[in-house]
């Protein structure tokens, strides 16, 4: 099937000048991919015989990358502690009492409030997550599958490496390769050596990814020290878990020259999380230091309990404020740099970057249209003196001024509704499932305190 979509502005993400703006402008799509894209006075000619969408007052750009996410149901309930209190009073208490079914509804609303607010990729941490894969088929969705695995005798409440391994085995690839699977470990503190090794061997067996959390918090920062005799990313490399082609390690906040340099040697990636590392006062991530060191950093939400949204628009602006006030510095971190963070970027810490993340001749047709026609973003100028297009997209739309998500060239959400399922059946399964998981883990809780 061919789509001609035109619009007045494109936003490419494409190396070259002002990013590839193009206004009056117009991308050819033939079975999910690009064919052309340009002025529309050189595109429409060619596409005589095209399902048109006419997409007057829209910015269109790259489908957005979240690079870490956790799905779940505890948004607004997980408040006011920092991480380690914040893990061992909510959220490990949760992973003990999760059912595979309740897992399944948090990422069918998780992947709903994602496409929904311009993310076509998600990156996500999570539990059971043959329930993930079949959301993301159900949505429609681009997933990279991270299972929470704890590869250690005494974590037996998270996944297991077998898990992981039957997950790759059935998924890894599917739904014309918009699911992946990789190797997930909690994080090193639920690693002993055996797991580990196990992990490193399953990543390079399958040819996948492997991701996990590290330097999130000084405190951890510290007790990684005492554990393992250094620091936490010279840790990870003694122990052989940055030898995979792709490797993902979600906030390094806590990091210093030395374990920078030793990121950018192994071509690892850092998925940043601002607006998390600021909720949970873990620290600000040197990003502009990570960046110009040549190491790959995208942009995640984290989950709904330590973010309470997934608007990758708002991560956005957070990123670029974060940076300009823990530097002290107005120019740091601008808006072309958080928006290549949300898309191109984001698309280089999976191994994506050939396929989606920008919008160019062969690539896969991930992309979103963002209204504007609102307050929010107006005045708007392309190009220029005032150029604020960019500005804007960063700095002022929010993920509810998306009005079309299109992945592998599918509309998954028109108009501002979700097309591929029933919003308003999601929400009330979600509903169903939280009060029997909330009351497991109370009664959990209860079992522990004294009688």
């Amino acid at each position: 099937m061919r789509q001609l979509l035109t619009a007045d502005h494109i936003l490419t993400m494409a190396p070259g000048p002002e990013r590839g703006v193009i206004t009056d402008a117009a991308i050819l799509i033939d079975d999910g991919r690009i064919l052309a894209i340009g002025p529309a006075r050189d595109v429409v000619p060619t596409a005589a015989d095209a399902t048109h969408i006419a997409l007057r007052n829209h910015v269109v750009l790259p489908g957005l990358v979240n690079a870490h996410c956790h799905s779940g149901l505890l948004r607004g309930t997980a408040e006011g502690l920092p991480v380690w209190d914040w893990l061992e009073t909510y959220i490990n208490p949760m992973h003990r009492v999760l059912l595979a079914s309740e897992a399944e509804a948090a990422s069918w609303l998780c992947y709903a409030e994602s496409v929904l607010s311009g993310t076509t990729t998600v990156v996500d941490m999570w539990r059971f997550m043959d329930g993930s894969a079949r959301a993301a088929a159900g949505i429609g969705n681009r997933l990279v599958m991270v299972p929470y695995v704890g590869a250690h005798p005494d974590y037996t409440y998270f996944d297991t490496l077998d898990d992981n391994e039957a997950l790759l085995e059935r998924w890894h690839g599917k739904q014309s390769g918009r699911i992946h699977a990789w190797v997930g470990l909690e994080h090193l503190f639920y690693t002993d050596e055996p797991g580990r090794r196990r992990a490193v061997e399953m990543a390079k067996r399958f040819r996948t990814g492997l991701s996990t959390h590290i330097a999130e918090a000084q405190m951890e920062a510290a007790e990684v020290t005492r554990q393992f005799g250094c620091r936490p990313v010279q840790a990870l490399e003694r122990l052989g878990l940055l030898e995979p082609d792709h490797v993902l390690l979600a906030h390094c906040v806590w990091l210093d020259d030395a374990d920078i340099g030793t990121l950018a040697r192994n071509k690892v990636a850092v998925a940043h999380n601002p607006v998390s590392n600021m909720k949970l006062a873990s620290g600000a991530a040197r990003v502009i230091d990570l960046r110009a060191a040549g190491v790959a950093v995208g942009l995640g939400t984290d989950g709904e309990k330590e973010n309470n949204n997934l608007d990758m628009f708002e991560e956005m602006k957070t990123a670029s404020l974060l940076a300009k006030l823990s530097r002290m510095d107005a120019t740091a971190l601008d808006a072309w740099d958080a928006l290549e963070m949300a898309t191109i970027e984001g698309a280089r810490c999976i191994g994506l970057d050939h396929e989606i993340g920008s919008l160019e001749v062969g690539k896969k047709a991930d992309l979103i249209a963002v209204r504007s026609d609102t307050p929010r973003m107006t005045p708007l100028f392309d190009r220029g003196r005032y150029a604020n297009l960019h500005h804007n997209l960063v700095h002022a739309v929010r993920g509810s001024d998306v009005s079309l998500t299109m992945i592998d060239g599918h509309v998954v959400v028109e108009d501002g509704v979700l097309k591929t399922a029933d919003l308003a059946e999601i929400i009330a399964e979600a509903r169903r499932a939280a009060p029997p998981l909330f009351a497991r883990r109370e009664a959990y809780l209860d079992s522990l305190r004294p009688s």
